[in-house]
């Protein structure tokens, strides 16, 4: 499973056989709506796996999630089917965090502030050392994930580790889109200063310069 941050990614297009299984699976199709499982389980898995912490939840969560989506094939209406089926894996974490009583909602309309994604570089070309330090820097980068409360976790997840732009991460999460880019804006913060209590392990354009 997706349990660190290597590199960025992006959205790929709606592939013609994605939407020919997307169509049959409307129809009932349950092959077809397997298909669409096993293109997006990974993805589903990532999500939530940073907003639940733990792998077995994350699974649970995920399976479940899977179900309802089939249940609810009726309500899809067209749009972006993965934006849809994140939406269900969304709201199937915050069940289970509500029910866990660890969930608490932040208010809505902060202020937007720095918007620099926190990403780590990959050279192919890196020397044993340097890639055991960035894996080192990549087990930071998630305990400093994991340090953030749900609903920054689930939007820098979203935004900086699966590249999905801010009116993508609104339909997902129904967050209105001033409150989409101050979570992000504060989950990089906090990220950032979680990061810099360990300098030793950041790349030198990151650590902070002494006079």
């Amino acid at each position: 499973m997706d349990n660190a941050i290597l590199t960025l990614s992006t959205a790929p297009q709606l592939a013609p056989d994605e939407e020919a299984a997307i169509e049959r699976a409307l129809a009932g199709d349950l092959d077809a709506f397997n298909q669409l499982v096993v293109k997006y389980q990974r993805l589903a898995y990532s999500v939530a796996y940073r907003m639940l912490q733990t792998e077995d939840a994350a699974a649970d969560a995920v399976q479940d999630s899977f179900i309802k989506a089939y249940r609810a094939l009726g309500s899809f209406k067209g749009g972006v089917f993965k934006s849809w089926l994140l939406r269900i894996v969304v709201n199937t974490c915050y069940d289970v965090l509500r029910a866990q009583k660890r969930y608490t909602f932040e208010p809505i309309g902060e202020e937007a502030g720095d918007e620099t994604p926190v990403t780590l570089l990959v050279d192919n070309s890196e020397s044993p050392q340097d890639y055991v330090e960035r894996m080192e820097l990549n087990g930071l980068i998630e305990l400093g994930i994991r340090s953030l409360p749900a609903d920054q976790r689930l939007v820098l997840t979203l935004c900086d580790v699966h590249g999905y732009a801010y009116e993508e991460i609104a339909e997902i999460t129904g967050f209105p889109m001033g409150t989409v880019k101050s979570r992000i804006s504060r989950a990089r913060t906090k990220l950032r200063d979680f990061l810099l209590q360990q300098p030793e392990l950041l790349p030198s354009s990151l650590r902070p310069k002494h006079r």
